[in-house]
Order: structure tokens, then C-alpha cells, then sequence
């Protein structure tokens, strides 16, 4: 089993979210996405062998915005390429979940300040309504949870105007949300809702501080996680940086 992860060279499988391109847009930052939320989602596990010659023939375009992809994805740690043998979607750092972690405390807890002090009212109902949503979800699987559990900071990144800011986490927080979306997997819903609504909570009574605790408790999660979803998945994860 743990041969088949250092050296996997079967076919790329066919993706569960469709490649929909638009053509008015660049075509590498949308194959990206894709290639990225199927990585992290575990679609494509640890040591699945990437084609750029497959990928560009099955939706009918050039070699050169896949490898632009690939490039970016590696950037990211998701993609392993190997000269003159493929690219391979690479194993799971520890040390770089950690360090994903401590860059998006730093940043989502001083967002979480800046969005409990200015919600209005109407903000506050937007965010009940997501955890309603996220509520409701728990029976659609684990991938519409994701998507959620996303959505939701994303829009109190908005909310405090550092829209930019999250986007520039995407790129930091790839493996975290792969070990993210294993724990989604592995243990209930319902104590990350509970957290997100003591978060919402803070933020409704316009204190900063508890919705900056609420946060760090939330983002943190993963450190308790982590020792179990290496264990329940050790061939997902690089096995020789967990001391880092």
C-alpha cells in the first residue's frame, strides 16, 4: 500500500467537479481550481500520476496553460513534478499544515476583531442564516460542508474589507485544507457549527475579544485533530516531518 503512494502511476480518475471553462477568462488559473479542490476534496490522492498531455486532450486545449497549472500547484505543495518521469499529487506536509495554521490565526483572528466591531444587524442574520445552512448540510456529505465551512470566512473576510487578504491565503492554507477536509471526514460536524456559532455569537454582541478567542479555539482544532488523521490516514502524509 505504501509503494502504491510513492510511485502511483494510474490514470488520472475522471474529476467530480466538471472542468467548466470560461473562455473569456485565462485558462491556468481555472484549471487550478479545479486540479486544487479535487486534491484537497482527496479525489485525487497521494501519488496519482497527472497527465498534462491528458488533461489538455480530454478538454480540448493546449499543453501550456495545464503546465502553467502544474507549476502553481506545485507552488502550492500539492503537485510533486519529476523530470522526465511526471507530476504526481504530492503527500501532506505536517510542518506545512502548521505553518499554514499560524499564518491564518494571525490573519482570521484580527479579521474576526474588525467584524465585531462594525456588524450591523442585517450581517449578523447573514451569518445565523449560514450556520443554518451549514446545519442543514451535515446530510449532503462532506464536500457541500467544505464548501461552506469556506464560504463562511470567506465573508467575514469580506466584511472587515480584506477580500484581498483571503485570496492570498489560498495559496498559504492548501495542505491545512486538505487535512481540514480529512477531519470533516473522520469526525462529526456539529463541534465546527458549534464553534462557528460561538464565533457568530461574539460577533453579534460586539466583542472583539471573545470573537477573537472564539477564533483561535476554532482554527486550532486541527492541532487536536492532526495525530489522528495521520493515524487513520498515515499514507497521505510526508512521515518525516511531523517533528518539524
Amino acid at each position: 500500500m505504501q509503494a502504491m503512494f510513492e510511485e502511483a502511476i494510474a490514470v488520472m480518475p475522471a474529476p467530480e467537479e466538471p472542468l467548466v471553462l470560461d473562455p473569456a477568462a485565462p485558462i491556468g488559473p481555472q484549471i487550478v481550481r479545479v486540479l486544487r479542490s479535487q486534491i484537497v476534496r482527496a479525489e485525487l490522492v497521494p501519488g496519482t500520476r497527472l497527465s498534462e498531455q491528458e488533461i489538455a486532450s480530454r478538454y480540448s486545449f493546449s499543453r501550456q496553460p495545464v503546465r502553467e497549472a502544474f507549476i502553481k500547484l506545485s507552488e502550492q505543495g500539492l503537485l510533486e513534478i519529476r523530470p522526465q518521469r511526471g507530476s504526481f499529487v504530492r503527500k501532506i506536509s505536517q510542518a506545512e499544515v502548521m505553518d499554514a495554521r499560524f499564518v491564518r490565526e494571525a490573519i482570521e483572528t484580527d479579521i474576526v476583531r474588525l467584524v465585531a466591531e462594525t456588524a450591523d444587524d442585517a450581517f449578523v442574520a447573514e451569518l445565523q442564516r449560514q450556520i443554518a445552512e451549514q446545519r442543514d448540510a451535515r446530510a449532503q456529505g462532506t464536500a457541500t460542508f467544505f464548501q461552506l465551512d469556506e464560504v463562511f470566512h470567506r465573508t467575514l473576510a469580506e466584511a472587515a474589507g480584506k477580500g484581498r487578504i483571503w485570496s492570498f491565503l489560498e495559496d498559504i492554507k492548501a495542505q491545512m485544507d486538505r487535512v481540514r477536509f480529512l477531519s470533516t471526514v473522520d469526525f462529526p460536524l456539529d463541534l465546527i457549527i458549534d464553534q462557528h456559532q460561538v464565533i457568530v455569537d461574539a460577533i453579534a454582541a460586539h466583542d472583539p475579544a471573545a470573537a477573537e478567542a472564539a477564533m483561535r479555539t476554532h482554527l486550532r482544532k486541527v492541532l487536536d485533530d492532526l495525530p489522528a488523521i495521520v493515524s487513520a490516514h498515515p499514507g497521505y502524509f510526508i512521515a518525516d516531518d511531523a517533528g518539524r
